[in-house]
């Protein structure tokens, strides 16, 4: 193979390259956020809203409006989450 022809093929595979990074389009990211009285207890994220313990894996009830877990905002409403901390014991889940 000549050095022009050599040259070519690799100027030509480093534009397809350039062209295809250039055209990929990353999926959008869907929104997480926390998402209160879903967690089973030891499930959730970290701190509680009470402030008795600062870790996940700590909480001690479940789906209480104290302790979250991350979801996608859509999702934490469909199942009847909350994005607001709170007081007492998500029903909604239960009966589910």
């Amino acid at each position: 193979m000549t050095k022009a022809k050599t040259s070519a093929l690799a100027l030509a595979a480093l534009a397809s390259g350039a062209f295809a990074a250039a055209t990929f389009v990353a999926p959008a990211q869907a929104e997480t956020v926390k998402c209160y009285g879903i967690a089973k207890a030891g499930e959730n994220d970290c701190a509680n809203v009470a402030g008795t313990h600062s870790c996940a894996g700590q909480s001690t009830v479940d789906y209480s409006f104290d302790e979250w877990k991350t979801a996608e905002q859509g999702d934490c409403l469909a199942m009847g989450g909350s994005l607001e901390g709170g007081d007492g014991i998500n029903e909604k889940m239960i009966e589910s």
